[in-house]
């Protein structure tokens, strides 16, 4: 199977930031989420797939060709949506949907005008008119509606309502059902990342620190809790909490074996419970571990 891309030992310094030697690549048909908090790099490594943004070292191939030197190739086949990005506010969304049919050959008008009702947008508004939430599905349909082969989606559900976000995750699941297009987002909504994709990458003060296929992530980890005087001090303990007698461990390559280790140790086995994505990040990013 083909990469979507490939960034390979990527480097991008600022004065007050920096992103240091990434590597990472994206199959043809895979969703992955890019999962850090705020300042963490997610939208610099992004712009540097886009070619917004050069990298001061490193390579970067997308969808089989070099960035930056073939960016205006690679554009006519990349969709990207950020939170930052802006329309302009005296025209009708319906102008901006011809503008970008008009540009890119591969604008789905049939596919444009379904969003728009699954959307619940109206195309002869200004968008002056347009609330937070109608922004950005509004930026998402003149994303989607390109038929982009690689998709790059910069918070696409930050500051949505409720309602205005189970859309468009609705239409992200569509998405991932044509195995012909490849999707990046970035996210501190971990939920988000955990509905929807297939592999999932932690990137905290602009290094990647863990990447894998989710289903490996999930089942990889365990919360433990349990009692007695002894604290295994064991490498695939990520975390270990003692409130008295009680000892809470969050371990990182769980084996069905582990009770029965901590039984020998003399503790007493309360339960053993499956870790949220959201648990599984911060317990990584405190413990300084590799997930």
């Amino acid at each position: 199977m083909t990469a979507a891309f490939a960034l390979t030992g990527i480097h991008k310094r600022y004065p007050q930031f920096a992103l240091e030697d990434v590597t990472l690549n994206l199959l043809d048909g895979q969703i992955m989420g890019l999962v850090g908090v705020n300042g963490a790099g997610k939208t610099t490594l992004l712009r540097i797939l886009t070619g917004l943004v050069r990298a001061d070292r490193g390579t970067v191939q997308v969808l089989g060709l070099s960035m930056p030197d073939d960016q205006v190739a690679v554009k006519r086949d990349v969709g990207f949506a950020s939170e930052d990005m802006r329309l302009y506010k005296s025209q009708t969304l319906r102008w901006h949907m011809d503008l970008i049919a008009s540009i890119y050959p591969g604008w789905d008008e049939v596919y444009a005008r379904d969003l728009l009702r699954r959307f619940d947008l109206k195309s002869e508004q200004t968008i002056a008119g347009f609330s937070h939430g109608q922004r950005v599905k509004a930026l998402l349909l003149l994303c989607f509606a390109r038929r982009p082969r690689l998709l790059l989606l910069d918070e696409p559900t930050t500051g949505l309502d409720p309602v205005a976000r189970s859309e468009v995750l609705e239409v992200l699941s569509d998405v991932l059902r044509d195995d012909s297009r490849s999707v990046l987002f970035s996210s501190h909504n971990t939920h988000d990342v955990e509905q929807l994709a297939d592999s999932i990458s932690f990137l905290h003060r602009g290094r990647l620190i863990a990447s894998q296929d989710k289903e490996r992530f999930l089942d990889d980890w365990r919360r433990i809790v349990c009692h007695g005087a002894a604290t295994p001090q064991w490498p695939e303990i990520a975390m270990a909490r003692r409130n008295g007698s009680v000892l809470e461990i969050k371990v990182r390559g769980y084996s069905a074996d582990m009770p029965e280790r901590l039984i020998a140790q003399g503790l007493v086995v309360d339960s053993v419970d499956p870790m949220r994505l959201e648990d599984i990040f911060v317990t990584t990013v405190r413990a300084g571990a590799v997930a």
